[in-house]
């Protein structure tokens, strides 16, 4: 039985609370998880459940919930300065210390960066970044952006124009033209039983930084600005590209004159084991997306890191840039960043993930890979993916209509586990913190809703869906 109070929440939710991503009808006919308080890599909600949040929030509660040493930095930075812009040749200690602190972690080529309240802020002013960029070096027409399918860069107009995601732009077009889109790295679901061939990651990875090639050359380079990509994407599937494919691709943009644009939204601040997934892949962009993992989520804060090619320029020959947000490096928001990031120093979090808990989720998340419903394991520093499968053998998905991503969630969420589908991939990155005991822990629960989905879809008889 549902309680009076989440009963009543529930109501209040519906009468006047429009979600993001939601099916509004259908939500309001369910009720939502009402999601009263957290401790650690557990969240509770209203009707006394613990569970385990295998997603850290959004891919942002890197440190974990209840660090009281982030909420005193935020309650002694609202005391001193709750509020002050960063216009009008005006500034403060919070926003100057975390630039500062930003740029000694970020590549040696990033020494300049540009504060916005999320990621999807982020973007946007990348796209007005690359596009003012290439009008001071006196080639206006040299504006396309280059992206993935599939990929996530925001909802915003601009950042929803960026991602490469098909019903996104369904609702939201016309969408921000110069913007143009190729295939994602995402071998498993395009490369492995591609048109019945077991083609290898190597040579997937390198065929899609070839379509990258072959896209410059169809568009023209002196009209292609960037390219813009997550080093992992995320929202999109937690889609690991094969070893191939960065090397292959940092030589096409080697060969010609554009700038690379590293989405680090999701990757950044230790999710693969390096302070960002540039590192990790030995990239050297001009533009590096943070946000999310930045404050741990604590507070809403984003940002644009600009190499120096980039912001020597703005700075030497751009004058006025007619760009910003009211909150861009909001006081209180800047010092929980800082402070977030001290503490992840502090405690080697970085170095644990790389040494430690990523190679042991590695082990464990394999295991799931011999389930009779997963096709495929796959993981990266506190980064996974399981894909559902009606046959192992040929990658045969089960009919959409059974939804089983969808279901697999759903049976997670009530066995104590939040792990997220995106369409029938499983996906999780939980707290940066987590411990061995947890992953075990969230590793046998996942397995507990992979018996209890296969056995609900009755995988014997179930209709299948052959790939294309």
């Amino acid at each position: 039985m549902i309680s009076p109070s989440t009963r009543e929440l529930q109501a209040l939710d519906r009468a006047h609370h429009l979600h993001p991503f939601t099916d509004f009808k259908a939500l309001g006919e369910e009720g939502s998880r009402i999601v009263t308080h957290a401790e650690g890599v557990y969240i509770h909600d209203s009707e006394g459940n613990r569970i385990l949040d295998g997603m850290a929030g959004l891919w942002c509660v890197n440190l974990g919930y209840g660090r009281d040493e982030l909420v005193d930095a935020a309650t002694a930075q609202l005391r001193e300065l709750p509020y002050y812009n960063n216009f009008f040749k005006t500034t403060h200690p919070p926003a100057v210390r975390l630039a500062e602190q930003l740029c000694r972690l970020a590549p040696a080529h990033i020494n300049r960066v540009f504060f916005t309240g999320s990621g999807s802020e982020a973007n946007d002013t990348v796209l007005r970044m690359v596009r003012r960029y290439w009008a001071l070096k006196g080639k206006p027409e040299k504006h396309i952006v280059i992206a993935r399918e599939n990929a996530y860069h925001g909802s915003t107009v601009a950042g929803m124009s960026l991602g490469g995601m098909a019903p996104m732009h369904g609702q939201g077009g016309p969408c921000v033209p110069g913007i143009e889109h190729i295939r994602q790295p995402y071998w498993f679901g395009e490369g492995r039983f591609s048109q019945g061939r077991d083609q290898s990651p190597a040579a997937f990875g390198r065929a899609c930084a070839q379509v990258l090639e072959q896209r410059i050359q169809a568009l023209g380079e002196d009209n292609v600005a960037a390219f813009i990509a997550e080093p992992v994407q995320g929202a999109g599937g937690a889609i690991i590209p094969p070893q191939s494919y960065w090397p292959a691709v940092k030589a096409v943009l080697a060969k010609y004159d554009i700038l690379l644009v590293a989405d680090e939204v999701i990757c950044g601040f230790g999710r693969l084991g390096e302070w960002f997934g540039s590192q990790y892949y030995g990239l050297e962009p001009d533009l590096m997306s943070i946000a999310k993992g930045l404050s741990s989520g604590y507070l809403p804060i984003g940002g644009v890191l600009v190499g120096d090619r980039v912001a020597e320029t703005l700075i030497d020959e751009g004058g006025e840039f007619f760009h910003g947000f009211t909150y861009s490096g909001h006081p209180a928001c800047a010092a929980v960043a800082l402070r977030n990031l001290e503490l992840m120093e502090a405690e080697n979090v970085v170095a644990r993930v790389r040494d430690e808990l990523g190679p042991y989720l590695a082990r464990r998340w394999a295991e799931l890979g011999e389930h009779s419903i997963v096709g495929e394991a796959r993981s990266l520093g506190l980064i996974g993916a399981l894909e559902l499968v009606a046959d192992k053998a040929s990658g045969e998905r089960f009919a959409r209509t059974l939804a089983a991503g969808n279901l697999c969630r759903d049976l997670c969420f009530q066995n104590g586990l939040v792990m997220r589908s995106v369409g029938d991939t499983m996906i999780i990155s939980p707290p940066l913190v987590i411990r061995h005991e947890q992953i075990d822990e969230l590793v046998a629960l996942a397995r507990r809703a992979l018996d209890e989905t296969a056995r609900r879809l009755n995988t014997n008889t179930t209709v299948r869906e052959t790939r294309t």
